[in-house]
């Protein structure tokens, strides 16, 4: 459910939390914005301003347009290892009691998983064809990879700690979706407790 605040006299602000196919949004409608409307990301968040005098359908249409473009014109996760490895030190601050790994990057040899974790040497590694994923979904399998850190197999506890993260589930059902989509086959079973894999 959206929620509105308003920011300044001139500028209506509304937050729409995030769904299954985009992340949240937020809406800025100026009353000094006349014809055009823009939208840009915010670390994962997406930022829209329109006219304040575009209502009701109108706007709704006008918004998902907006979003949809920003969403298709290109890889939200372009960054590289660096950047990937900041965001989960930032994850494991919140939802992994700071338990850090030791490395996280990008990886182009895994075939049948979507992420691993070596709990030895605390190295993550994530398959780059997560980068056309929405960061929501990148930051889901971090968290099931950082909680390996703490508990090696998916026991319960290791799924009480994965399981934080609030869009965890939405996550795998977009993940089986995307598997399908590039014909891939994600390999099932038990995970060594050498190497855990996010499958």
């Amino acid at each position: 459910m959206a929620h509105t605040s308003s920011s300044t006299p001139e500028t209506q602000v509304t937050i729409e939390p995030p769904q299954f196919n985009r992340p949240e949004v937020e809406i800025r409608a100026s009353s000094k914005r006349k014809k055009t409307g823009t939208a840009h990301w915010s670390g994962s968040r997406i930022v829209v301003q329109i006219p304040a005098r575009v209502r009701g359908r109108e706007r709704r249409a006008f918004v998902d347009e907006l979003v949809e473009r920003l969403l298709t014109q290109r890889p939200q996760n372009a960054a590289g290892d660096l950047a990937l490895e900041e965001r989960a030190q930032v994850l494991a601050e919140r939802y992994n009691d700071a338990v850090m790994p030791a490395s996280v990057r990008w990886v182009n040899n895994q075939q049948a998983r979507w992420a691993s974790c070596s709990p030895a040497s605390r190295e993550i590694r994530v398959s780059s064809r997560l980068r056309q994923c929405p960061e929501w979904v990148i930051d889901a399998v971090l968290v099931h990879e950082l909680a390996h850190l703490q508990e090696a197999d998916h026991s319960v506890k290791f799924y009480e700690i994965a399981n934080r993260h609030p869009r965890q589930n939405d996550s795998e059902l977009y993940l089986d979706g995307y598997a399908l989509g590039l014909g891939l086959r994600i390999e099932e079973g038990d995970v060594d407790v050498a190497t855990s894999e996010f499958r």
